[in-house]
């Protein structure tokens, strides 16, 4: 049974998809003020991934085209999954190889916090630097006996 024209998507169809398109995009925007850590990017490109799959297959009728249109979809979106993956891990796992530290971040932000704490541990009287920040007992004892003749 061949179709001479074009597939028409009934309207409920387009709406509930449109509906879970609107879903997608506030979850998106929840999820983007949680705190993923390294997961933030894969979370985010996983739910576009589906958004515009939504989008292709409905909207743009691809689930009710030929198959080989797609085979040929598919096959493109392969590839830009895999050029992505490459650049992030490209971009994730570079570093600054002329700073190379023996140390662990962990162990030079606890020294770092260890100076901060004996900073504030120590007394006002010992950051006195000038002889003028010293006083003077000579000078004022013999100021206060020439004041009280």
């Amino acid at each position: 049974m061949a179709h001479d024209g074009p597939h028409i998507v009934p309207k409920s169809v387009l709406l509930r998809v449109f509906g879970g398109l609107i879903v997608l995009t506030i979850l998106t925007v929840a999820v983007a003020y949680v705190p993923l850590g390294p997961l933030g990017v894969p979370v985010a490109i996983g739910i576009a991934a589906v958004k515009a799959s939504l989008v292709v297959l409905f909207f743009m009728h691809l689930k009710y085209d030929n198959p080989v249109n797609a085979l040929t979809f598919t096959i493109g979106t392969i590839f830009v999954i895999v050029f992505v993956a490459i650049t992030l891990l490209d971009t994730a796992f570079r570093g600054d190889l002329g700073n190379v530290n023996q140390r662990t971040v962990q162990e030079i932000q606890a020294e770092q916090e260890r100076a901060e704490q004996r900073n504030e541990a120590l007394p006002a009287d010992s950051l006195r630097i000038a002889p003028a920040d010293y006083p003077d007992q000579e000078r004022g004892a013999s100021m206060s006996t020439e004041g009280g003749s």
